[in-house]
């Protein structure tokens, strides 16, 4: 197990082009750590550099205090699974797992511990006779973790390793990697994916890169934390819009008030309190109001506070509910969607008004930076440590 550092790493391949920018980032020992973001983001750059495959332009890289900048990647305690299995086609499942063991001369029994002992893991016990062109794509993708896990890493490099795989089988080997890396419980895991999903499902902590759209902060690092926090306590519009599918629902609006427990924002014809503290703010500041579809409530017509009205575009029915997109008169918005249960009855073209909860509402500002959110509800317990205070 290592404990990774990042310090000030910056990559640029060109004088004008960075794409990593000033990563300041630290993963504990036995940590499943996931970069995500959207393409070109820098998330597989920064995995190649932990690997040994890109060198670092400016900053340190640390392992267990060790500083790794020209250390070769045969030095380094790294295994690294990559988006294509890259099996030998001429060698078994066996020949295959033991190859690298091989070629540095391990003794004979040790490789065929290991070998058993990861193809028990995997459930390839069966299989370990075959060419690769006898495997499905899953099984195939196991035998290039079991080529991973036999040379007994410090840390497990997977850079998008389902991305090949159709759904049932990412949903199965996704499954596999979370259970080994309970298993195995010794080595600190890094994985890279641009699918939340996976992020969300397999990750203790989740490294949100900036989008390369955005030039001023391409490369950086926007959040890093717990999925829940991501989730529930997002630093920036960019990070709100990125985690959840749907999207966060935005509206542009004007702050009226502000106090240290809510703030109050003209959207459209309405207003709408949110449980944020937005003092640092003056009045008249625009902002842009966040809530996510399932936190948005049916409600009856009504002038009150936190009411948004609409017309029913589209709805998409999924099973246990439906995804309703509202078309509002809110100048400047886009399709509202609400999540609502499935025996809700709409349609069409039907009016429909919605309730925004003030204490799930998320405020950012002109910099699409967030707002400090003053109420800490149960559902934020997943990232207890990491909430912004009440």
């Amino acid at each position: 197990m290592s404990k990774i550092e990042f310090k000030n790493v910056c990559k640029q391949y060109t004088p004008r082009s960075i794409t990593i920018k000033d990563a300041n980032l630290t993963i504990e020992p036995r940590e499943f750590c996931v970069f995500v973001g959207p393409s070109g983001c820098g998330k597989s750059t920064l995995l190649r550099m932990v690997a040994g495959l890109e060198d670092i332009t400016r900053g340190e890289l640390y392992f267990d205090g060790e500083l790794m900048n020209d250390r070769h990647p045969s030095e380094r305690g790294v295994a690294m699974v990559f988006q294509s299995y890259a099996l030998y086609p001429h060698m078994t499942v066996r020949e295959n797992m033991a190859f690298g063991l091989r070629t540095l001369h391990s003794d004979k029994a040790e490789i065929e511990r290991r070998v058993n002992e990861a193809a028990r893991a995997l459930q390839l016990e069966p299989l370990l006779e075959r060419l690769p062109k006898a495997l499905s794509g899953g099984q195939r993708q196991r035998v290039a973790i079991g080529r991973a896990i036999v040379k007994e890493p410090k840390v497990f490099l997977f850079d998008e390793p389902l991305s090949n795989l159709d759904a049932a089988l990412r949903v199965q080997t996704r499954l596999e990697i979370a259970a080994l890396h309970k298993r195995i419980g010794t080595a600190s895991m890094i994985y890279v994916t641009h699918d939340q999903v996976e992020a969300m499902t397999l990750a203790d902590k989740i490294v949100l890169l900036h989008s390369g759209e955005r030039v001023q902060k391409r490369g950086s690092v926007a959040q890093a934390g717990s999925p829940l926090m991501l989730y529930h306590r997002p630093n920036s519009l960019f990070v709100a819009e990125f985690i959840g599918s749907p999207k966060m629902n935005t509206l542009p609006g004007t702050l009226k008030s502000a106090t240290p427990e809510h703030a109050e924002i003209a959207v459209g014809d309405h207003v709408v309190r949110a449980c944020v503290n937005a003092t640092h703010l003056a009045p008249g500041t625009p902002v842009t109001l966040g809530i996510r579809p399932e936190r948005a409530e049916l409600s009856g017509p009504s002038q009150a506070q936190n009411i948004v009205s609409g017309t029913i575009n589209h709805i998409e029915r999924v099973g246990d509910s439906s995804y309703l997109y509202v078309e509002t008169s809110i100048p400047g918005a886009g399709l509202f969607i609400a999540k609502v249960p499935n025996y809700a009855e709409q349609s069409v073209g039907q009016p429909i008004h919605l309730r925004l909860r003030d204490n799930h509402l998320h405020v950012f500002d002109d910099n699409e930076n967030a707002c400090h959110r003053t109420v800490v509800l149960p559902s934020d317990k997943g990232a207890a440590g990491h909430v912004q205070p009440a």
